[in-house]
């Protein structure tokens, strides 16, 4: 069954959804944020099968978010690292390690938690506006068409009706 691709879609999380595809590929990164880098610390540590988790890797550094660092020659191995379009991709765990902290802990509490280097407190993700620096939510923000969007579908009267307030 082959899967549909929302690569080409007009919709920047249809997109990322696309890139990550399944469950395996935001685990793989977490665990790169851990400070993993080699591939059987990452098959060790998610029990993931080699085969899948060679096709998640191949597609982080086929897309960018990871580069391959050969760190043997005899054989040839390598380190898996983020690049800065992986590194960029922390505010998207975090933003899920907070929602699943406060909605899925049991009550023994949060799994995980991360701290702040620079003021040494604990921090939870927080979405705010990037201009005024105010927190974001549902009830206060909305979409619009952006300059990507292509025009043929912003023509559709249904199209308009969503994205017009």
């Amino acid at each position: 069954m082959r899967r549909t691709s929302f690569a080409d879609w007009p919709c920047s999380i249809a997109r990322t959804m696309d890139l990550l595809g399944d469950w395996w590929t935001p685990l793989v990164l977490r665990e790169a944020f851990y400070g993993i880098k080699r591939f059987d610390v990452f098959q060790q540590e998610l029990g993931i099968a080699r085969n899948t988790l060679t096709d998640r890797l191949r597609r982080l550094v086929d897309e960018g978010l990871m580069e391959k660092r050969a760190y043997q020659s005899e054989p040839v191995r390598y380190d898996y690292v983020l690049t800065e379009k992986g590194r960029d991709f922390f505010g998207v765990l975090a933003a899920m390690n907070s929602w699943g902290n406060r909605w899925l802990s049991g009550d023994e509490g949060a799994p995980v938690v991360f701290e702040h280097d620079r003021c040494g407190h604990e921090a939870e993700a927080e979405v705010v506006c990037g201009h005024c620096k105010e927190p974001m939510s549902a009830a206060d923000t909305h979409a619009r068409l952006g300059p990507g969007y292509p025009a043929r579908l912003a023509e559709r009267p249904d199209i308009r009706d969503r994205f017009n307030r």
